[in-house]
């Protein structure tokens, strides 16, 4: 059984691969001194693309239940 990949998982996925591409070039390849900022602002990307998952999930899972509904309304 072949498992479906779910958009919100493709979109957080995505956002988190950039963010820690992004991350590690500038506090290992950037020649600035990293202060405490840059560690909460990587931090905070983090945290927003955790909440993002959340929201998109729990939307998708709302939207399965209201076409499950509609479909149990049209064999009545």
């Amino acid at each position: 059984m072949k498992k479906k990949l779910r958009k919100a998982n493709i979109i957080a996925g995505a956002l988190f691969i950039y963010t820690t591409v992004v991350a590690i070039y500038f506090l290992f390849f950037f020649d600035r001194e990293n202060t405490m900022e840059h560690y909460l602002t990587i931090g905070f990307s983090y945290l927003i693309i955790y909440v993002l998952w959340l929201v998109l999930r729990k939307k998708e899972q709302l939207a399965q239940k209201r076409k499950e509904g509609t479909n149990q309304n049209d064999k009545i």
